[in-house]
């Protein structure tokens, strides 16, 4: 079989028990067992040896036996169905039951587990995401927009502004584990006729039938007027959870990549570790880049998603089947490793605080521009008048800067030169003394973010906080 390059190099082995196709085959078997039960204490005549044949042959997972018989059939519930009768040694399987009865219920438990999978991993990168704002609470660095330095913040403040992106998408993917609906015994047009004359037209025994189906799966609701198969607006859902959830993490691996190319942090480099295999010094953010690369992969789709959705034709086909086939496997592996690595990059992060701390010396004045700004304005200078004549110099002493003219930022001088701004240099100097450690609310944002993540763990998965990745490539 062809290698599924998403799973076997970037997802969890949970991940990829989940989607395995051995696993998925033991799935449907479970779901046609639980079936077989619930219709005979309906009162169906399924004898209870037949029901414990189908038990122990449930694990006995033969792929190549059953493709042997789809290449035949043409229809691979058809193969499965004659495979697991042969191993059983008897039919009882599928009865009143349509293929999507099968699968869409079988694939719906995958996507529930994974779904629960995901959120406990995202729960993890959250506490990671709080113990490293926590620890860069008070490091003051150089904040950007538009890839310049605007104002000054802390690297604590820039990880919680990572970090709570996160906690959003986590508040949406279990408000979608709390709602999401299974299709459930619906038969072959969404109506329960074969269910029906099953059971000799007992609508109550054809519902409790259902009802034991949603209870075998474990996914808290049921639709109830669903056609053949379940409504793919629903798969978008799924994929957008799952792209929202890569938002921040892929935010923060570009915002690394750009600190590691100022030399003012890096991802970590383990021991051994090639960065160019042309360029001995390079020590690039390959787990960064791969977290970006993650999100791109969800993008795409999240594009297949929408294109699934709302182009159902009457009460179902199967046109989406071969983009599904491979759309919610890969989309749910590419989170994982998405997690996995952004774990990975936040457990072995370095921060190079002498190289920041040269930085913050030649920005700060920059930095403090606005606070000089409302200093002259409350002064009563106007405040087009100060914002021109601050503008003036901060862009005069940054060409000097840049050809050499100056050694030093020495704005604060030029600008108690400047009589229009009515501010002397004594002043000025205070300003930007007490200015240095001005950073606002970010302590205060960080400590409500890992709060906030702190409660949210301790609430549902308290273990996700010890949660450590694995060895990824």
């Amino acid at each position: 079989m062809i290698p599924n390059v998403l799973a076997e190099r970037y997802a969890t082995p949970p991940m990829q028990a989940i989607w395995s196709p051995e696993g998925k085959i033991v799935l449907e078997r479970e779901f046609w067992i639980a079936v077989m039960k619930a219709q005979q204490s309906l009162g169906l005549d399924i004898p209870g040896d037949a029901i414990a044949d189908y038990e122990s042959a449930k694990e006995n997972v033969d792929l190549d036996a059953i493709m042997e018989r789809e290449r035949v059939t043409r229809h691979d519930v058809k193969a499965r169905i004659e495979e697991f009768n042969h191993l059983a040694g008897h039919e009882h399987i599928h009865k009143g039951l349509t293929s999507r009865d099968l699968t869409e219920n079988v694939e719906q438990l995958q996507i529930f587990r994974a779904l629960n999978e995901t959120r406990f991993k995202s729960l993890a990168t959250l506490s990671a995401f709080a113990r490293r704002a926590t620890q860069f609470r008070d490091l003051v660095i150089s904040a950007r927009t538009h890839n310049v330095a605007a104002q000054i913040t802390t690297l604590g403040k820039r990880l919680a502004m990572n970090g709570e992106e996160l906690l959003l998408a986590s508040n949406q993917i279990d408000h979608l584990i709390n709602s999401y609906p299974a299709r459930g015994l619906k038969g072959a047009v969404g109506t329960r006729l074969d269910q029906l004359n099953l059971f000799n037209g007992d609508a109550e025994k054809a519902a409790a039938l259902d009802n034991s189906v949603s209870e075998h799966l474990g996914i808290p609701a049921t639709l109830n007027a669903v056609g053949q198969v379940y409504p793919r607006s629903l798969d978008l859902s799924v994929v957008s959870a799952l792209c929202q959830i890569s938002s921040g993490p892929s935010s923060f691996a570009t915002t690394l990549r750009l600190m590691a190319g100022h030399e003012l942090a890096g991802e970590g480099f383990a021991k051994g570790q090639t960065g160019s295999s042309a360029m001995p010094h390079k020590m690039n953010s390959r787990s960064c880049e791969r977290i970006n690369g993650f999100h791109t992969i969800l993008q795409g789709h999240l594009n297949m998603a929408s294109s699934l959705a709302g182009d159902q034709w009457n009460e179902g086909d199967v046109s989406c089947s071969v983009v599904r086939r491979v759309m919610l496997p890969d989309a749910f592996f590419a989170i994982d490793g998405s997690l996995e690595t952004t774990l990975t990059v936040l457990e072995q992060m370095t921060v190079h605080k002498p190289v920041i701390e040269r930085e913050n010396q030649r920005y700060l004045p920059f930095l403090l521009s606005t606070t000089f700004l409302m200093a002259a304005v409350k002064n009563g200078v106007g405040r087009e008048t100060a914002h021109a004549a601050v503008k003036e110099h901060a862009l005069a002493t940054l060409d000097d800067l840049r050809s050499g003219a100056v050694a030093e930022n020495d704005l604060l001088r030029r600008l108690a030169n400047d009589e229009r701004l009515g501010l002397d240099l004594s002043s000025l100097e205070n300003l930007f003394e007490s200015g240095k450690s001005q950073t606002a609310a970010a302590h205060s944002q960080v400590d409500h973010f890992s709060a906030q993540v702190e409660q949210l763990v301790k609430d549902t998965a308290p273990n996700a906080a010890d949660y450590r990745p694995g060895n990824i490539l």
